[in-house]
């Protein structure tokens, strides 16, 4: 592991960057893990989008038989939601150290000192 300074991917929002720099500072990442949180942050500015969406657009919209239909941003948000949370279980930044059964990660799930 390298002691080079981390940087927040471009694309990703402000606050979504904020957080990414705030985890990467409280853990020990190998790649692959960076990896991970990048599409964790991808996946929580992509929910935010839809729901904005949803707020100006609502929930739904009439088919062109006038049968209402959930907006695809719907599916989007939802979609994002569920993908952010497993990968944030999956980088174990949800559980106290040797709370879950599975192998260790990110250090056996322990911020570093």
């Amino acid at each position: 592991m390298t002691s080079r300074p981390a940087k927040a991917p471009g694309h990703l929002k402000a606050p979504t960057r904020r957080w990414w720099l705030a985890v990467h500072d409280k853990y020990e990442l190998e790649p692959h893990h960076e990896r991970l949180l990048t599409l964790a942050g991808e996946a929580w500015d992509r929910a935010f989008t839809a729901r904005e969406a949803i707020g100006r657009h609502g929930i739904t919209y009439h088919d062109r038989f006038g049968a209402p239909r959930a907006r695809p941003e719907v599916a989007i948000e939802r979609d994002a939601r569920i993908a952010f949370s497993r990968l944030v279980r999956e980088l174990r930044l949800d559980v106290e150290p040797d709370a879950d059964p599975r192998p260790p990660g990110l250090n056996g799930g322990r911020p570093h000192a």
